[in-house]
């Protein structure tokens, strides 16, 4: 494993982070609690020392699973990384920017974008609680909210690493405009966004940016949800409210199962999955400090961890990167 610096910040992140978005089950067609706690500590005995989560992810049930998996864990060795500004059901519910519908066992439920002062305080102590500790390693803006000042957010946050509550501050989800407007109040320490093999659109702006800035990038979504791990092309069947099932069409479908046919000798030469190939091919794209890999059991958490020990020669990687222009 490799652990790579957080921006300006003193936090080492292990290269391959886990997601911890699918254990949360929402959208994903459910889970399973002995097999999601057994991924984390199966992570945890492979190097993986950072885990990435958010209170949407399962309406708290992801950060509350993560804080039971860290019971008796030497909390100095971890680093937890989650998010605010995402509000559903409750006190602040129809605050802030109505975002999407949500979909949790047959219910239709509303969340909303909000990064207001307040909510952000009352979210980091929930997201405390539930994680059972007293600080986070990062804490970030799950999305853009145009109902909040910038500056209000950026001061809050700023006002959270004074008080200890918070190691550094990062947004996710923002773009090249957004990065100016917060680094305006604050520091920023990094930029969570959608990134793969298929999805490239921040190396236009935003990743120069960002390298010029030491600002770090989590790549999330590097598998494209699953999508270039092959596994849908062999008669994989997902459940009805899995949202891969809209998500995937935006894809030529044909196109990406060719590709994944050209680059699988590669995996096969060097007694690697695509999905580990993907992702190491992924940690190796400049600029990216660190790729979030969700696993659902213990052996895909092994085999995550386990795509860093992967090497791509020059000649592999031309191959793959000219492969990657004839579908991008």
């Amino acid at each position: 494993m490799e652990y790579r610096r957080l921006g300006n910040t003193e936090l080492q992140l292990s290269a391959i982070t886990y997601g911890a978005f699918a254990i949360g089950g929402n959208m994903w067609g459910g889970n399973e609690k002995k097999d999601s706690i057994a991924s984390i500590h199966a992570s945890l005995d492979n190097g993986v020392t950072t885990i990435d989560t958010a209170p949407f992810y399962g309406f708290g049930l992801s950060e509350e699973m993560i804080g039971e998996a860290l019971k008796g864990k030497d909390r100095t060795k971890v680093q937890l990384l989650t998010k605010f500004g995402l509000v559903w059901d409750g006190s602040n519910s129809g605050n802030g920017e109505y975002f999407f519908d949500a979909q949790d066992n047959g219910r239709n439920i509303p969340v909303y974008k909000y990064g207001a002062k307040a909510n952000i305080v009352k979210e980091l102590e929930e997201s405390l609680r539930r994680l059972k500790t007293d600080y986070v390693d990062l804490l970030q803006l799950h999305w853009p909210d145009n109902t909040t000042p910038v500056d209000e957010t950026m001061d809050t946050l700023n006002r959270l690493i004074q008080q200890g509550k918070i190691k550094a501050a990062g947004v996710s989800n923002y773009n090249l405009q957004q990065l100016h407007e917060a680094e305006n109040t604050i520091g920023l320490a990094s930029n969570q966004v959608s990134y793969s093999m298929l999805n490239r659109a921040i190396e236009k702006d935003v990743l120069p940016y960002s390298i010029e800035r030491n600002i770090s990038i989590i790549a999330y979504s590097p598998m494209e949800r699953g999508l270039l791990t092959g596994k849908y092309f062999k008669d994989s069947k997902l459940k009805n409210d899995d949202h891969r099932n809209g998500y995937f069409e935006q894809f030529q479908l044909d196109k990406v199962a060719d590709f994944l046919a050209k680059i699988t000798p590669i995996a096969k030469g060097t007694n690697a999955t695509l999905a580990q190939l993907v992702l190491r091919w992924t940690t190796l794209q400049k600029g990216i400090t660190v790729v979030l890999a969700g696993a659902r059991n213990a052996e895909q958490a092994v085999s995550n961890a386990q795509s860093m020990d992967i090497d791509i020669t020059p000649e592999e990687m031309a191959f793959i990167n000219k492969e990657l222009s004839l579908i991008n």
